[in-house]
């Protein structure tokens, strides 16, 4: 937990600094108990980013690729991280992923898989509704948006809870996560829209 403490803060410093950082809406991350935090993904930056807006310790999916490079691989899991094989149902992340929110954990992930190359928003992947589905934890969309160029805007808005009580009283089914994860996008895709410079 210190080598967290200590990284949190000098990657808070780092986007004091070095960007014109602004967080909008983390209040709505609450202080204790299970959180599904879904954000776009634009950058390698994004993740230390939003967890430099709050003290409250992210644990994120990470691709097993980056659990290969033996320096790089214990930094991450002091950090919280777990792997996850990209394409295919990986069922121990997911596993991994509701044991985190169970335990009452704060839980990352980016549900496009991957990042956008070109900043727009893309599909996400039903695997982010399966873990709606198999959890009662709030889900917290989250935008981030600028180009991370020095000096320049960047900025994290936290929206509202979504409420999910409709898709979670529908029977479990691959059409449902569906529903569930194009719910989320939009979500996200709204603050988006409505922060963009």
């Amino acid at each position: 937990m210190r080598l967290y403490r200590f990284f949190w803060k000098l990657f808070h410093i780092f986007f004091s600094v070095f960007f014109r950082w602004q967080v909008i809406g983390v209040e709505h991350i609450p202080k204790e108990g299970p959180v599904i935090l879904c954000s776009n993904h634009i950058s390698v930056l994004d993740p230390p980013l939003i967890g430099s807006c709050f003290r409250r310790k992210i644990h994120y999916m990470a691709k097993e690729e980056l659990f290969r490079i033996p320096v790089l691989s214990f930094l991450i899991k002091k950090f919280g991280a777990f792997p996850v094989k990209r394409g295919v149902g990986d069922r121990t992340a997911l596993r991994s992923a509701l044991q985190l929110l169970e335990q009452g954990k704060l839980f990352g992930i980016f549900p496009e898989g991957t990042r956008s190359k070109d900043g727009r928003l893309g599909k996400g992947y039903t695997g982010v509704g399966l873990i709606v589905h198999k959890s009662d934890a709030p889900v917290i969309p989250v935008a981030i948006i600028g180009s991370y160029r020095l000096f320049q805007p960047l900025t994290v808005v936290f929206g509202k809870p979504i409420d999910f009580y409709q898709q979670r009283a529908m029977s479990a089914s691959a059409d449902t996560y569906k529903l569930t994860t194009e719910k989320i996008m939009a979500e996200i895709q709204t603050l988006l829209d409505r922060h963009r410079l």
